[in-house]
């Protein structure tokens, strides 16, 4: 097999109401860093983050969407070409579980191609003294084909696994589609993961 030249590039968008934690996430993942005070994002910020899954060099470019209700009829133009959608709620307010259940349905109506989704019941940290039920969660998040994740971007809790459950699901389906082209990723931040986390060890050939 040939060396690529470039990386694949997959565009994941964040969805999810405002104050859900969806930006303190991305910085969590990509920088490492938590801030109790985050300010809210205006219209969409935008990331990249590069990993390695079953050899093939990834850039994931990361949409991050206002969740405020101003900023909603934007979300098309984030959320039409994108591969992936992760979608954010805060397991503290189940108002915010049910938009997620509305940002699932725009996206099955709007999205350009089929695209890989997973819910991240966030802020897993403000919970710890009690119980929480998330059956209904996992339950949706099953009957959508999603994947779900408990967070904590505070803590980084559940954060590197969603996005590499993400990257890996995009991966294997461009590879089921045959769609494994290059394309250059768009200008931004762009923050080197040296080590990606579970890499697979390299083959022995003969």
């Amino acid at each position: 097999m040939t060396a690529r030249s470039s990386s694949l590039t997959f565009k994941l968008v964040l969805l999810g109401d405002g104050r859900v934690g969806k930006t303190s996430l991305v910085l969590q993942y990509v920088n490492n860093v938590f801030s109790d005070k985050q300010e809210a994002t205006i219209q969409a910020a935008y990331l990249t983050k590069r990993l390695v899954i079953e050899g093939v060099p990834i850039t994931l470019a990361v949409w991050d969407t206002a969740g405020q209700e101003r900023f909603h009829a934007l979300g098309p133009i984030y959320y039409r070409d994108a591969d992936a959608a992760l979608l954010v709620y805060d397991i503290t307010n189940k108002d915010s579980f049910i938009r997620v259940r509305k940002w699932v349905n725009e996206l099955q109506q709007m999205a350009s191609k089929p695209i890989v989704m997973a819910i991240a019941a966030n802020k897993s940290d403000l919970v710890r003294s009690k119980k929480f039920d998330l059956q209904e969660a996992e339950s949706y998040a099953a009957s959508i084909g999603a994947g779900f994740f408990v967070t904590s971007a505070k803590f980084g809790t559940g954060i590197n696994e969603i996005f590499l459950h993400i990257a890996t699901r995009v991966l294997q389906l461009k590879k089921e589609n045959g769609d494994l082209s290059a394309t250059p990723p768009r200008k931004g931040m762009i923050v080197v993961d040296d080590e990606p986390e579970k890499e697979p060890q390299p083959k022995c050939c003969t």
